[in-house]
C-alpha cells in the first residue's frame, strides 16, 4: 500500500486524499468504528477515537497535533499485517515504503539484526519464529515478540519498576488462555529482546570516581589510588563479594551504527545531508555550519565517503523515576546523528544512549573516567572505522564517524570541557578578561562588560548613568581556538578521584581559567574544531529567561538576586 503520502505537507492536497484512503482502509477493518486507535502523533494507537475526531488530529488541529505519526510504516493497529521474510525478499509489496523514516515492527528488527547470526542459524530462526508466532491461539494483532516490545515500550514511558512490571506480566498470563506465550517475568522478557541485540557492558567503578575496572584494572579487588574496595560494604564491615559498589551501563554505539545501516529505509536517510538538502547558503542543517564545513576541507577523505557519521553527545544529570529530590542523580550521555534530516535526528529512537553513571553524587570534574569506554570507541571509528552493510545500496563499506560537538548546561559544560564556570573567570570566552565583581552585600558575582560586544559606534558604550558609571570603548575578547586551549591545559596536573581534590594545589599554580585536560583532546581532530563545546537551549531560553523576568517582575520564590526588603 502506497504510504508516500505520509511524508507529505499536511495542507497538500496529496496528503489530504491519503488520510481519507487510510480512514477507508481502517474502517474496513474495523469492528466498532466508533473506536479506532488514532495514529497522530500525540495519540500514539494508544487512545481509540471516531473517524471525525482522527481526520481532526491528522488533517486540521494543525496547531497542537503532529499530522500522522511517521514511524507508523506498517499498520498493524488497523487491520495490515506486518511484514514477512517473502515481503523481505521482494515478493511481498507490503512494507516495501520507502518513504516510512525507519522500521519499528519486530519482525523488521529480526531481519535487521540477520547477519549477527550468519555463525548461528538456529538462534536466528528461534528468534525469527518467536516474532511471527501468535500471542495465543486465534490471536491476530499481537505476536508473541510485538507483545513483548509494545509493554517494554509501556514501561519505558510510564516509569514502571521491574517488581510492578513483573506481577504485571503474572496478571496478563492469568487472563490469557492457558496456552498463551507471554513470558511470566521480567527476566524472561529481557532474554527474548537481548537476542535483538540490546545487550550492554555493566563496568565496575571505584565509588570515588577514581578508576574504571576495565583493561589493566579489570582483575583488581581495590582501587589503586584510593584504597577502596570494588564491592559493595554490608554493615560497614563485611565485604560482599560479587555486588560491585558502582557501576557503569555502557551501551556501545558501534553495533547500533551498522544495524542503522542494515536498515534499507534507514541507510537511504542516512545521507540525506549530501543528496536531498537544500544548499543555498541559509542555515538549514548542521550540515550548513562551519564546524561541518571545516572537516569536510581539513578532511577530504572523510568528507568523500558520505555515509561517515557526524554525532554530538549530551550529558546531564536526572533524577531516576520522576522523583524531584537531589539525594540521587544519575548522568545519561546520549548521542546524535546529524547524518538525517532535521525531522528525523532528534526523534526518539535515533537518539542513543551511550552511557549511564549512576549516582548518588554527581560524577562532576570527574566525568573523563566514565567518558573513557566511549571516547575508546570514537578513536577507533575514526583512525580505522568498522565494516558495515548499507542495505539501500546493498554493498559493504568501511564506516568512520567523528564528534562535532558536546550540549550540555553551563554546570556541565565545565565538567566536560574542564573550563571554570564560577567566580572571577567563570566566562568560557572573556577567560581572563571576564568583567566580574563581588557584590557586597549580598556577596555574589556579578558579570558586566556586555557592551564590549557591541558595535564600536554602538551608543550605549557612551552611556554611564545606564550602566556602571562608565563608558566602554574596549573591544570584545576573540574566543581561544582548541590549539591554544590545549596549550594551556597541557601542563595541568588533575588527578580523578574526591579523594585527591585536597592534593590539586600542591601541585602547582596551573591555569586560573581551567581545571584539567579534557579526555575529548585524546581525539586526533578535537583540538582543530571551532566549537567544541555548546550550551542547550532549554537552560538558556527557559531558565535564564525566567529567572529575569521573576527578578523585574519582583514575583515572590522566581526573583535572583538580593531581596528588595534587606537593600
Amino acid at each position: 500500500m502506497d504510504k508516500e503520502w505520509m511524508c507529505k505537507d499536511r495542507l497538500s492536497l496529496e496528503y489530504e486524499i491519503g488520510v481519507e484512503s487510510f480512514l477507508q482502509f481502517a474502517m474496513s477493518n474495523a469492528n466498532d468504528p466508533n473506536a479506532i486507535p488514532c495514529p497522530c502523533a500525540r495519540c500514539g494507537n494508544l487512545k481509540k477515537k471516531n473517524v471525525q475526531t482522527i481526520r481532526a488530529h491528522l488533517i486540521y488541529t494543525i496547531l497542537i497535533y503532529n499530522g500522522i505519526d511517521l514511524t507508523y510504516h506498517t499498520w498493524i493497529w488497523h487491520g495490515e499485517r506486518s511484514m514477512t521474510v517473502n515481503s523481505m525478499n521482494g515478493t511481498d509489496g507490503v512494507g516495501q515504503d520507502e518513504h516510512a523514516p525507519f522500521a519499528e515492527e519486530p519482525i523488521d528488527m529480526v531481519h535487521v539484526v540477520y547477519d549477527s547470526y550468519a555463525e548461528n542459524p538456529s538462534q536466528f530462526n528461534k528468534l525469527l519464529e518467536d516474532a511471527e508466532k501468535c500471542l495465543y491461539p486465534g490471536c491476530t494483532k499481537f505476536t508473541k515478540l510485538s507483545a513483548i516490545v509494545k509493554l517494554f515500550n509501556l514501561k519505558a514511558k510510564y516509569g514502571w519498576s521491574d517488581n510492578s512490571f513483573t506481577d504485571l506480566l503474572s496478571l496478563f498470563r492469568e487472563m490469557l488462555p492457558d496456552d498463551n506465550e507471554l513470558p511470566s517475568s521480567l527476566y524472561d522478557a529481557k532474554k527474548r529482546l537481548r537476542a535483538l541485540g540490546m545487550e550492554y557492558v555493566k563496568i565496575h567503578a571505584c565509588p570515588n570516581n577514581c578508576i574504571l575496572y576495565r583493561k589493566e584494572y579489570e582483575d583488581l579487588a581495590n582501587c589503586p589510588t584510593c584504597g577502596t574496595s570494588r564491592w559493595n560494604l554490608s554493615n560497614k564491615s563485611k565485604v560482599k563479594e560479587g555486588v560491585p559498589a558502582k557501576v557503569l551501563w555502557y551501551f556501545s554505539p558501534i553495533s547500533r551504527f551498522q544495524r542503522m545501516f542494515r536498515d534499507k529505509m534507514v541507510s537511504k536517510e542516512l545521507t540525506w545531508h549530501s543528496d536531498k538538502r537544500i544548499q543555498d547558503g541559509y542555515l538549514r542543517h548542521p550540515a550548513d555550519a562551519p564546524s561541518w564545513k571545516l572537516v569536510d576541507r581539513m578532511w577530504p577523505d572523510f568528507a568523500s565517503a558520505t555515509r561517515n557519521l557526524r554525532l554530538a553527545i549530551s550529558a546531564d544529570g536526572i533524577n531516576t523515576h520522576s522523583l524531584m529530590s537531589s539525594s540521587y542523580s544519575c548522568w545519561p550521555i546520549l548521542m546524535i546523528t546529524y547524518n538525517l534530516p532535521p525531522w528525523l535526528y532528534m526523534k526518539r529512537k535515533f537518539v542513543m544512549l551511550t552511557l549511564l553513571i549512576s549516582g548518588p553524587k554527581q560524577p562532576e570534574n570527574d566525568i573523563d573516567v566514565y567518558l573513557a569506554p566511549l571516547v575508546d570507541d570514537l578513536k577507533f571509528l575514526w583512525d580505522k572505522g568498522i565494516e558495515a552493510y548499507d542495505a539501500y545500496q546493498q554493498e559493504s563499506f568501511s564506516l568512520r564517524a567523528v564528534l562535532l560537538w558536546t550540549i550540555n548546561d553551563f554546570p556541565a559544560y565545565g565538567n566536560m570541557s574542564g573550563c571554570v564556570v564560577k567566580g572571577y573567570h567563570a566566562c568560557p570566552i572573556c577567560a581572563e578578561k571576564t568583567y566580574s565583581t563581588r557584590l557586597k552585600h549580598c556577596r555574589k558575582m556579578s558579570y558586566m562588560g556586555h557592551r564590549r560586544f557591541l558595535p564600536s559606534n554602538h551608543p550605549h558604550r557612551r552611556q554611564k548613568k545606564a550602566f556602571n558609571g562608565n563608558q566602554e570603548f574596549n573591544t570584545a575578547p576573540r574566543p581561544l581556538s582548541g590549539h591554544k586551549v590545549l596549550e594551556r591545559v597541557e601542563k595541568i596536573n588533575y588527578r580523578m578521584g574526591k579523594f585527591n581534590k585536597k592534593l590539586q594545589s600542591k601541585m602547582g599554580d596551573g591555569e586560573q581559567c581551567w581545571k584539567k585536560k579534557s579526555i575529548f583532546f585524546e581525539l586526533e581532530y578535537w583540538k582543530h574544531l571551532h566549537v567544541r563545546h555548546v550550551l542547550d537551549v532549554m537552560h538558556i531560553e527557559k531558565n535564564v529567561c525566567k529567572s529575569v523576568i521573576g527578578t523585574l517582575l519582583d514575583i515572590p520564590g522566581k526573583k535572583k538576586g538580593w531581596s528588595s526588603s534587606k537593600t
